[in-house]
């Protein structure tokens, strides 16, 4: 892999990563156009993803910070719930982190049908949640959190968008736009930076282990970070206005001609 085919990816990962567009079939696609194969450069695919999660915590530092104040106070409060919560989501990804990692793993080498089968499964989804109106819940409950989860575990399929699936099953649970979307994005912080610390345990970003040159990773995250930034802003703003049609429009276009021309 080129620094410019890592330049180009990281873009790619940093802009669909929050939009419903499914971040990981668009770096597959990414990869087929350059003729990269994605199953002997997991790690570059691991970096891109902590590079989004970091740009994350640099959009809702304000909110994650006011998190850990309230949950510092050892109560039982709003913040202590929350937090609850966002963990709870995380336990069906690391199920199947643990137990199935090199079936997800082989999805990543099947080739593009999947892909396109994925991006019309996060159109329809897009599609359904479009025309839900959420009742005034106060808050996300313990069993939206877990089925948010639940949706969060099946987005590991190539094409399946992980924003677009947490947040259309968020809003078919009847949450508002914004409570959904916070928590969508809050909810992989810790699954990713894991898979990235257990990788950097492993020396898995070596160059010998990785495949890839060190500065060919390093600009792909911060590519990555930067497009990121700007697409978790959009994405929360974009949540609000209730335009997730349009990608759904897009995604079952491109699912298409992915599945044509695969």
């Amino acid at each position: 892999m080129q620094w410019w085919e890592a330049l180009l990816l990281g873009l790619l990962q940093g802009l669909t990563e929050f939009l419903p567009v499914s971040s990981s079939g668009h770096l597959e696609i990414g990869n087929a156009l350059f003729g990269v194969q994605s199953a002997d450069h997991l790690t570059f695919t691991v970096v891109v993803h902590a590079a989004t999660v970091c740009s994350t915590i640099a959009v809702l530092w304000r909110e994650m910070a006011a998190l850990l104040k309230g949950c510092a106070r050892r109560r039982w409060n709003d913040e202590t719930q929350y937090i609850a919560k966002i963990i709870l989501s995380m336990a069906p990804v690391a199920v199947v982190g643990f137990f199935f990692k090199d079936r997800v793993e082989a999805l990543f080498g099947a080739g593009l049908f999947v892909v396109g089968c994925g991006l019309l499964g996060t159109a329809a989804l897009l599609v359904v949640a479009e025309y839900v109106r959420p009742r005034p819940k106060a808050k996300i409950t313990f069993a939206d959190a877990l089925i948010i989860g639940l949706a969060q575990a099946c987005a590991v399929i190539p094409g399946l968008s992980r924003s677009g699936t947490t947040i259309a099953t968020g809003l078919l649970l009847k949450n508002k736009k914004e409570t959904v979307a916070q928590f969508s994005f809050l909810m992989v912080l810790a699954p990713i930076l894991g898979e990235a610390a257990l990788d950097l345990l492993k020396g898995g970003f070596s160059e010998a282990a990785a495949g890839v040159p060190a500065t060919t990773l390093v600009v792909g995250f911060l590519a990555a970070f930067g497009a990121g930034c700007i697409a978790c802003k959009w994405m929360i703003e974009l949540v609000k206005r209730g335009k997730l049609i349009y990608f759904a429009l897009y995604c079952a276009i491109v699912g298409t001609v992915v599945l044509i021309a695969g």
